[in-house]
């Protein structure tokens, strides 16, 4: 089945000359108003469109000639590769991957209006088949009992649920889609890092762009230890970066076909050995390799932000604007001394982030966050979260999107790579949330997602707590009089562990780690709890009571998983390896 759908706006005959315009057609998926036809318009936006409910169709009509291109997804972040492509492109005789759409995929979940006596109780979920193996962790999560209902035109399902007022009914779709049909949104965004790929297969090759990439796919493969390894150590050995490999057995003979796709376009002649070699040498069959094409090298982060502005002008704002500012963005910091002001910088960016002392962030935020305008984000870059993510939700309209981040690492670190950031989403983060979070992901740092409670508990135990520890250490250090000097020569190496963190604090900005004890929030709790259990611990050993001491520490082992015991004892024996080195043990 197919359905052919021209823009009514092309003319067909050019008026001042009178000669015929032949648009380009494209052949794709439909239906109309799908992910494949969004991309579609956006390569071509006056293409003829052919759409097809199969992919095999597509390079049908393609073959035939009844289309010049084909558009196909290829990748979706969320699904991986699409197999089916992977296998149809191998048989591919005629035309060339030329090119490439990336196109964000912003799925949110809807329901007819209901007023709150009403309830909201949702039993069905109705989406296309890809849409729910891209949703399936937040199905799983928010709703594992409802039953889905996967439909090939989403539109014609909307418009019966509308029609036949289906109560408990709900909708996965682009939050544009799910509008115009009068539904009612329940969560935007709910799959984050959400883009797919899609391949444009041409009949001429696509020229040298000065940034181009090149897919190749092997044919059927004879079984041989290090395969793999030999072919892509001859892209190593001649600098090729690799950007991406699949491998899969062939359905009819079951040997190994890869498929690579490398740095460089097919015209370079270091590409061009690299192959050669491969298929000559290190495969020994002749016609081994298929050049599926070459094209302009993709980059699956989309960006949709253009300008990020801060609220506080410290170190950390600075830190985070330089790496913004190397990734493309404008970015512009602001504060009390700077000459340019937040509420004019605000009309001027995408994103807002509040990036200032704790104890002043929720009063910051009610300031500004009434300036900002739907359609954009406020991010909060701050310590504690539950406080200041209701400030931001109240102080601002419905269209703006809100998130927290906290970096848990300050302005002196070189890179975020495998550091810590936990990010609190909220039923309002959005694209430009998704986008910064891919920024993080991107340079390495380690996204931990929680809820606002759980984040300040934590940050009780990871900071709060181990600061309110090295302060009073420090204090009763300076009241007994105890000569910093002599620490060495009676410390463990355990017993070091504090006194280094005790020194790094205090080595610091003070007002810095004042906030962090000072911070509102869950987090008290565990300062509170651990006043008290010191105080039960010392009763206990001024007692004697050596026995339920023990006790207590077996309990406390029991809770402790052993996977976890052992990677600290691992990493605490690398530590102990480097402070018992005469250089550090007298430094």
């Amino acid at each position: 089945m197919q359905n052919t759908i021209i823009p009514p706006e092309q003319p067909s005959i050019s008026k001042q000359t009178s000669i015929r315009i032949v648009m380009p057609s494209i052949a794709t998926l439909g239906p109309f108003g799908s992910d494949s036809y969004q991309a579609s318009c956006q390569y071509a936006p006056n293409a003829e469109l052919i759409l097809f409910n199969r992919i095999a169709d597509i390079f049908n009509a393609f073959r035939e000639g009844r289309v010049q291109y084909a558009l196909i997804p290829v990748y979706n972040t969320r699904e991986g590769e699409v197999k089916e492509y992977f296998r149809l492109m191998a048989k591919m005789d005629e035309g060339y991957w030329i090119d490439n759409v990336v196109l964000p995929i912003h799925l949110s979940l809807a329901v007819l209006p209901v007023s709150p006596r009403d309830g909201l109780a949702i039993t069905t979920i109705v989406g296309r088949s890809s849409v729910f193996r891209q949703c399936d962790e937040f199905i799983e999560q928010h709703y594992p009992d409802a039953t889905l209902m996967a439909v090939p035109d989403i539109e014609a399902a909307m418009t019966a649920i509308g029609l036949e007022k289906k109560r408990g009914y709900a909708v996965i779709e682009s939050e544009e889609l799910v509008k115009k049909h009068g539904l009612q949104l329940v969560a935007r965004e709910v799959v984050s890092h959400n883009r797919t790929r899609f391949a444009i297969i041409g009949r001429t090759p696509a020229p040298v762009s000065g940034y181009d990439a090149t897919a190749i796919i092997t044919r059927p493969l004879r079984d041989r230890v290090g395969m793999l390894a030999d072919i892509l150590g001859e892209f190593t050995r001649r600098g090729i970066n690799i950007l991406d490999l699949q491998s899969e057995n062939d359905v009819q003979t079951q040997k190994l076909r890869i498929y690579v796709e490398v740095e460089g376009h097919i015209d370079n002649p270091l590409l061009k050995n690299a192959l050669d070699t491969i298929e000559s040498t290190v495969i020994q069959e002749e016609d081994a390799l298929k050049v599926l094409g070459s094209f302009p090298r993709v980059d699956m982060r989309v960006k949709k932000i253009k300008a990020f502005g801060f609220i506080g002008s410290g170190d950390m704002s600075k830190w985070f604007a330089g790496r913004l500012e190397n990734e493309g963005y404008k970015a512009l910091v602001t504060g009390r001394n700077t000459p340019l002001k937040p509420e004019t910088m605000i009309d001027a960016v995408d994103v807002v982030l509040v990036c200032v002392p704790i104890s002043v962030t929720v009063s910051v935020i009610k300031t500004y966050g009434p300036l900002l305008k739907d359609g954009q984000a406020l991010i909060i870059l701050a310590g504690e979260s539950e406080n200041t993510l209701a400030a931001a939700l109240e102080s601002t309209t419905q269209g703006v999107e809100v998130m927290f981040v906290h970096n848990l690492w300050g302005p002196q670190a070189l890179t975020m790579k495998d550091k810590n950031a936990t990010v609190v989403r909220t039923h309002r983060s959005g694209s430009f949330c998704s986008e910064f979070e891919a920024f993080l992901y991107k340079h390495g740092a380690d996204i931990n997602h929680d809820s606002a409670k759980k984040h300040d508990l934590l940050m009780g135990v990871s900071q709060k707590l181990p600061t309110t520890v090295s302060v009073a250490l420090a204090m009763t250090l300076r009241e007994h009089r105890i000569d910093c000097n002599d620490i060495n020569s009676h410390s463990t190496l355990t017993s070091l562990y504090g006194i280094l963190a005790m020194a790094r604090i205090h080595n610091q900005n003070p007002r810095t780690y004042a906030e962090i004890m000072a911070t509102a929030g869950d987090g008290r709790k565990i300062v509170r709890s651990f006043a008290d259990n010191i105080i039960h611990l010392i009763d206990l050993a001024e007692q004697g009571e050596i026995d339920e001491l023990s006790a207590i520490m077996a309990a406390n082992k029991a809770i402790m998983p052993q996977t976890f015991l052992q990677s600290r004892m691992k990493q605490a024996k690398a530590v102990d390896e480097v402070m018992s080195q005469p250089s550090m043990k007298y430094a």
